[in-house]
């Protein structure tokens, strides 16, 4: 069983708001080789306060009593929180076992090593969603990068602290497009409550999108890098030495210059070995959550 951490921003379920973090958490709970240590929130899709309430609740509807939910700090003015305190505590007492993924703002992290300055190399590798090597288009649209641009700061001290990082950058994320097809997988079986859940709560999402960007369908971001934490074999690994300023993370842009060997080494995934295997294994890990 792989220890994990989980930091995200989930608002899955609210009017207007993305609903990627919240189907990552139901893949890590139907996940047969991830030990859940705990959920900390952070901001990012919207404040902390509306993301902590949203995941306590949906953690209520699915009966999760086993996995501690910590709220996290609300900006990048005061790091410190009850979320970096449990990240730098359960890193201490599990020294070299825990893969932590975020999949928002990268806050509460970097409040941890304010904490306790062994945060970083006390864990087993950092796993990341967020970043830019390109400007992300989406039908003809641009759009900002949302997770590292929120706090600059935390991701430049994140990635230049020596750890073993995996960066699924929105580039990469692309390729795990969810539409028609999926949606009407998920309606198909909706006597299974899982199923149910996620089609009630991603369909407005579509609707959300299709206005936005003229597409039917959205852009499964996060997931790409849960699965990335239970099948890093499905992917394409290609380790780059990232040499952002803070000023271009301001823009989540990660800068690579290959010249630089003295720089930060991070792999960032290029690609998705086979979109088809990759569905597959998210349905399967749903379907297992009763």
């Amino acid at each position: 069983m792989k220890k994990l951490l989980y930091d995200c921003d989930n608002t899955m379920g609210l009017p207007g708001r993305d609903v990627d973090d919240g189907l990552v958490i139901l893949y890590l709970l139907g996940s047969q080789d991830i030990d859940l240590k705990g959920i900390t929130t952070t901001y990012g899709n919207s404040s902390v306060d509306e993301v902590f309430e949203n995941t306590k609740n949906m953690l209520n509807f699915l009966d999760i009593t086993n996995v501690p939910l910590i709220k996290g700090a609300g900006s990048s003015q005061y790091r410190i929180s009850d979320a970096a305190k449990f990240l730098a505590k359960e890193a201490s007492k599990n020294p070299g076992e825990i893969t932590l993924l975020a999949t928002g703002s990268l806050t509460n992290l970097y409040g941890a090593y304010e904490l306790d300055n062994n945060f970083f190399s006390n864990l087993k590798e950092i796993v990341l969603m967020g970043g830019i090597t390109k400007p992300l288009i989406i039908n003809g649209v641009n759009l900002d990068e949302l997770n590292f641009s929120c706090d600059p700061t935390a991701v430049y001290e994140v990635l230049n602290s020596n750890s073993d990082i995996t960066i699924l950058t929105g580039n990469t994320c692309l390729q795990a497009f969810f539409g028609e097809k999926e949606l009407s997988k998920l309606k198909s079986q909706s006597d299974h409550r899982i199923y149910e859940f996620i089609a009630r709560n991603i369909e407005p999402w579509y609707n959300y999108v299709h206005k936005t960007f003229g597409v039917w369908g959205f852009y499964n971001w996060d997931i790409v890098s849960a699965v990335y934490v239970t099948n890093p074999e499905i992917f394409k690994n290609k380790h780059e030495y990232v040499v952002s300023s803070k000023i271009d993370l301001g823009k989540g842009y990660l800068k690579i210059d290959n010249s630089k060997l003295s720089s930060t080494k991070i792999n960032i995934p290029t690609g998705i070995r086979d979109r088809e295997d990759f569905n597959k294994i998210v349905f399967e890990a749903w379907r297992r959550l009763k």
